[in-house]
């Protein structure tokens, strides 16, 4: 069965929810881990605590955040599991309405990435 992440990415520092909305996601994500299709999830902190590893031309450099220039950063994320990519797709929509109905003022983007069950093929295989 096709396993997939969600990820929700919104500008950083903004209102919290509504409380209608964490009420909304509550029912969702129950009826959905009913399902077998909600397998884990939760929200993230700010990046006030992030720390990158970023690896240039061979060098590894750790950087601190928080990082000014980002504009929108992860959230939030879900490991999810639909018989279909169709199925998976049609919940990550229900998941981002949910956003528009209960937490209209809200400017953010729902991702959906299907999870590779295959380790990937080294370039000089």
């Amino acid at each position: 069965m096709p396993r997939f992440m969600g990820f929700v990415r919104m500008e950083e520092g903004g209102p919290m929810p509504p409380q209608a909305l964490f009420e909304a996601m509550d029912v969702y994500i129950g009826e959905q881990a009913g399902k077998g299709h909600f397998l884990d999830g939760g929200g993230l902190y700010g990046t006030e605590d992030t720390v990158n590893f970023v690896v240039r031309t061979g060098e590894t450099t750790r950087v601190d955040g928080p990082y000014a220039e980002a504009k929108e950063v992860v959230g939030g994320w879900a490991l999810l599991q639909y018989d279909t990519v169709e199925d998976a797709i049609a919940g990550q929509q229900e998941f981002a309405e949910l956003h528009a109905k209960y937490w209209p003022e809200c400017n953010m983007v729902a991702t959906l990435r299907q999870i590779s069950d295959e380790p990937p093929t080294p370039a000089d295989a």
